[in-house]
């Protein structure tokens, strides 16, 4: 045993945990699974020593260390290596520990002394990664570590995690599948372990819930039939004046309240948010027609051939990081808003916009403020942003006060009041739990719902697309499903 926990409760504002126990034992990869906000940061702080849980113990065992990843770096203006550095009690002396690391993480020579202002988001999540495992700790902690990470980085992080202990809070389904020996669902209470990875152990935990349900109704059931049983008897001894029945009239009613008090339903997860769209249906034949279209960074990238996409078409565009997917969004975007002879775009099209760091939020507005854009009376934007689970004290606080997953809701309620017949989606599901993610799929899946997506989330892709377009080289090509594409990136 590394680590354990015994009775561990969390309440900050609201009870987010109790009477959590569980252990880790050396190579075990724990998911940690729950909705935005239910506490899995939380508790991975605990768990690190950053922070105190309310109720109950950790225990480490003798000589184990214990090092934490988090989502987000604090200092940008540190550069990749320096902030790996400081995972080190004596960077000085052991600076060629990160040199070790950084070259099995596959980290450019070029990005190492870069500020980590200056790089993507997956390059900051793997610095912080690496700050946490330089020092070779017992047990990492892992808090969303493929967020804006492309799929071959994810792959390496797949493998790199192998014979490690490791406890990871992610909403990647497909990651958890791949990395997981057990996984923890985290609850206010009766938060549940199960020696599977994900998606089993989501099956198990569902088959579990619903043996619940029926124990618990056939509990109440039970109960109801000793207390009609209690209310004949009483009637009966009242008439005949016995004793005896008022006693057996007593002990009936007290099994029935017993039984009750007992009862306990199956959990019940109330919802981080909801997640619904709008989507409108469109007559025309194309949406958007590429013309062979050149896509080009500081040089040419590709070229898009002869496409289209047409109503009801879920278009997947598939690549490696850096070939230039997000710049066919775009080219995509700037056509829809200025006319652009390699890209027609029918007159009729309504657009649904949602960038990879919803940079179509401003971030000293408001939620209130963007929900009134759309004309929508006060009384009903406070109960849509409530029901998209922004709190009634954040509507009217700046976006940058809001959690990832509560922005990446705003985004889709913002999309709902556009009510488009084109949704343009960049990484959509980023910062979305995978409860979120799957409203989404649902939303998408609508007959009237027609979008071009580029998304690294191979569950998310793989329930959504129904056309995929790969960039091979210098081409854009239409291709039969993601599979390859997958097996090519995740080796």
């Amino acid at each position: 045993m590394l680590l354990s926990a015994k009775s561990l409760g969390l309440t900050i504002g609201q009870l987010l945990f109790s009477d959590l126990s569980f252990t880790l034992n050396p190579g075990d990869i724990l998911g940690l699974i729950a909705a935005n906000g239910r506490g899995k940061s939380s508790l991975l702080r605990c768990l690190a020593g950053q922070a105190e849980p309310t109720a109950g113990e950790i225990t480490r065992a003798r000589g184990a260390t214990i090092a934490l990843a988090e989502q987000d770096p604090s200092d940008l203006g540190a550069t990749f290596r320096d902030t790996v550095l400081q995972g080190l009690a004596d960077p000085e002396g052991e600076f060629w520990r990160a040199d070790i690391l950084l070259d099995e993480l596959e980290v450019p020579q070029g990005f190492r002394d870069l500020p980590l202002g200056q790089l993507s988001g997956g390059w900051q999540r793997t610095a912080l990664l690496a700050r946490a495992a330089v020092s070779e700790p017992s047990v990492l902690l892992l808090d969303e570590p493929t967020n804006h990470l492309d799929l071959s980085r994810i792959a390496l992080l797949q493998r790199w995690l192998k014979g490690r202990t490791v406890i990871v809070a992610s909403h990647d389904r497909a990651f958890l599948d791949a990395v997981t020996t057990r996984s923890l669902f985290l609850r206010a209470s009766e938060s549940r372990l199960f020696a599977l990875p994900y998606t089993p152990a989501r099956l198990a935990l569902a088959e579990a819930d619903a043996a619940r349900d029926r124990q618990h109704s056939n509990d109440l059931a039970k109960a109801d039939q000793l207390r009609r049983q209690a209310a004949k008897l009483k009637n009966i001894g009242i008439n005949s004046g016995s004793d005896l029945l008022v006693v057996k009239t007593k002990q009936l009613k007290e099994r029935a309240e017993k039984i009750e008090a007992e009862a306990r339903p199956a959990h019940r997860e109330g919802s981080a948010g909801a997640i619904k769209l709008n989507p409108t249906g469109s007559h025309a034949k194309a949406l958007v027609s590429l013309m062979d279209a050149e896509i080009r960074g500081e040089k040419p990238l590709y070229r898009t051939g002869t496409l289209w996409i047409e109503p009801g078409d879920r278009v997947v565009i598939l690549g490696a990081n850096g070939t230039g997917k997000s710049r066919l969004v775009a080219r995509v975007l700037a056509a829809i808003q200025a006319p652009d002879p390699s890209i027609k775009v029918t007159p009729s099209l309504v657009l649904g916009h949602s960038g990879q760091g919803l940079e179509q939020l401003p971030p000293k507005s408001t939620p209130f403020d963007l929900v009134m854009a759309h004309r929508t009376g006060d009384g009903p934007a406070r109960s849509l942003l409530a029901e998209a689970g922004i709190r009634t004290d954040m509507q009217t606080k700046p976006l940058g006060l809001l959690s990832g997953g509560q922005r990446a809701r705003l985004a889709m309620l913002l999309l709902r009041l556009t009510a488009p017949n084109f949704y343009l989606l960049d990484e959509p599901t980023n910062h979305l739990d995978i409860e979120g993610q799957e409203a989404l799929e649902a939303e998408l899946l609508k007959p009237q719902a027609a979008c071009l997506l580029v998304s690294h989330d191979r569950a998310f892709v793989r329930v959504v697309g129904n056309r995929f377009w790969e960039i091979r080289g210098k081409k854009l090509v239409e291709v039969d499903g993601p599979e390859a594409f997958f097996a090519a990136q995740t080796g």
